[in-house]
């Protein structure tokens, strides 16, 4: 059995949300969905073909709409993080992997 220890320092909100990911080293972007999403970071859900693992460095971009675009300035949010996580427990199920991300 194995224990997880508690490493959140913020709130975790729930978000889904589609979203892509910017992986340099497979030099190409993955279509995803947000799961929950804190000041700190993110956790996403990625086709379970991407080759990702703890320790890449990414970029999210958070597409907005337009209404919010015209608001804030610009059609999406960008974010850099580092992978901290990578789940692989449910893959058969959802046919995807989870994918914790902390902001940088």
């Amino acid at each position: 059995m194995e224990t997880l220890i508690e490493h959140r320092s913020e709130t975790r909100t729930d978000l889904a949300w589609p979203i892509s990911v910017w992986l340099p080293e497979a030099n190409r972007f993955f279509n995803g969905r947000s799961s929950n999403i804190s000041k700190t970071g993110v956790f996403v859900m990625l086709p379970i073909t991407t080759p990702v693992q703890a320790g890449n460095i990414v970029e999210i971009n958070f597409p907005r709409s337009t209404v919010l675009a015209k608001e804030k300035g610009g059609y999406s949010r960008i974010k850099s993080g580092k992978v901290v996580r990578v789940e692989r427990s449910n893959m058969i199920k959802d046919v995807s992997l989870g994918v914790a991300v902390a902001f940088e």
